[in-house]
């Protein structure tokens, strides 16, 4: 039996996270009793305390009232003022892998996972499942557009984003799982690609149904050390084909051939997002979702978003915004941009944690190759220790040294690109700002600009 039911006194420390955030919504519409702190007030934190979350400010223990359970972010370390005090109160302290693990096995689990696009992913099963006509729960790591937050309670199963970093997704369970693709991240986790092969291994072969890839090198990796049946989906796979696919600015089309024929049609542009709504399709169709039903709702995903999203023009050129923080999320995001018909790119990148830059700043030196030009910032901590041999000018070296013809440029402060911007002759057709910190909200200053 679940922890989590009606009257359960939940105390989250971090709460203003997208993952905890949304954590807080669906245990609050379970019925809980939610409380949570953070360490900066945020629009997250007044959206929690309008809806009925009490929230604080800072990290203090005597501000806790009676606790069951706390839990806490990924990012917050275990001796915690708070995590502390309410274990000396009698309350049981669970990791967010313990928790999520919970509300698996309390709701028949629909999961998404990958090294990227799993919100995107959710958020367009969770438009399938509205356009069936159900109400699941679900849980990811921004809002659904055209639907609601990125936590609801909902009686009809669970779709969960299910999360890699940090181990958070070692105790799932899935009733059902798609697997969009597995890139080499996370490695101050994990040590070695092998390990994080081995862990999304695992996660497939504790999986009870249906467990549907996309036919990509690390996915077929790992489901060899699963042993266990997949159904794959892509341009050459035997079971489920993506055929004639039409990529324009904004939107996309494609044909998905297997047991029926589904011609799909999406409102956001990109091969990758053809790739996510292939394999929801394909798993929406094996866990019962009328066909009709999958055609619908992917037509009404609007984006995720950060997730190549347009934000308007600037010196004629237009604007998007992207989350892509890995090398092969840079690079089709950047194809993306090619194939939808912008024949000159100027990409805007923020590199993502010192650990992730150190590990893979070679392999960014190809994610840029559709770009006409290219200005790297420094490094976005994301809470890490900077341990000051790690910037973005490993990035920028990368580049250069694999394409000596890139024109790229470095600032340290990101503000600092748009001066690098506004010094070019010509900024192309498309400015895309990308990186997972807090380059977007460059986007909405240049914008303005106009």
């Amino acid at each position: 039996m679940s922890r989590f039911v009606a009257g359960t006194r939940v105390h989250i420390v971090g709460i203003g996270g997208a993952g905890m955030s949304g954590l807080a919504r669906l245990l609050y519409e379970r019925g809980c009793a939610v409380s949570g702190s953070d360490a900066a007030r945020s629009t997250t934190l007044d959206d929690l305390e309008g809806l009925g979350v009490h929230v604080s400010v800072g990290h203090d223990a005597t501000t806790l009232g009676v606790i069951d359970v706390v839990t806490w972010s990924p990012a917050v370390a275990r001796d915690n003022v708070e995590i502390t005090g309410a274990l000396a109160r009698g309350a049981a302290a669970l990791t967010r892998a313990e928790v999520l693990a919970d509300l698996a096995e309390a709701q028949p689990t629909i999961g998404l996972t990958g090294t990227h696009g799993k919100t995107t992913a959710t958020s367009m099963m969770a438009q399938v499942f509205a356009a069936a006509g159900r109400d699941p729960s679900r849980l990811l790591g921004a809002a659904v557009r055209g639907l609601g937050p990125n936590g609801h309670w909902g009686p009809d199963g669970l779709l969960l984003e299910v999360d890699e970093s940090y181990g958070t997704f070692d105790l799932v369970r899935p009733a059902a799982l798609g697997v969009l693709n597995v890139d080499v991240d996370h490695l101050d986790h994990y040590g070695t690609p092998e390990n994080l092969e081995a862990a999304f291994a695992r996660l497939m072969a504790r999986t009870a149904g249906a467990v549907v890839a996309w036919d990509e090198p690390g996915v077929r990796r790992a489901a060899a050390l699963a042993g266990r049946e997949i159904t794959w989906v892509g341009p050459t796979s035997p079971t489920w084909r993506v055929e004639d696919v039409v990529l324009e600015r904004r939107a996309a089309r494609f044909a998905l051939t297997g047991d029926v024929r589904l011609e799909i049609a999406l409102a956001v542009t990109g091969a990758h997002n053809v790739a996510n709504a292939a394999v929801v399709a394909t798993l929406a169709l094996a866990t019962g979702v009328d066909a009709a039903a999958v055609v619908e709702g992917l037509a009404r995903f609007q984006g995720a978003p950060r997730r190549f999203e347009y934000r308007g023009r600037w010196r004629g050129a237009d604007v998007y915004e992207d989350y892509a923080h890995l090398p092969t999320e840079v690079r089709a995001a950047l194809a993306g941009a090619r194939a939808a018909g912008y024949a000159n790119v100027t990409a805007v990148f923020q590199p993502h944690r010192f650990s992730r830059t150190r590990h893979l700043a070679d392999a960014f030196a190809d994610s840029f190759v559709d770009a006409g030009h290219v200005i790297v910032t420094d490094v976005y901590a994301a809470g890490e220790v900077d341990p000051g041999d790690v910037s973005g000018r490993l990035v920028l070296e990368a580049i250069r040294r694999a394409h000596p013809s890139v024109a790229c440029d470095y600032v340290e402060d990101p503000r600092a690109a748009l001066v690098a911007l506004a010094a070019l002759d010509d900024p192309g057709d498309a400015v895309v700002l990308i990186g997972a910190g807090d380059i977007g909200e460059l986007a909405g200053v240049l914008v303005e600009a106009t």
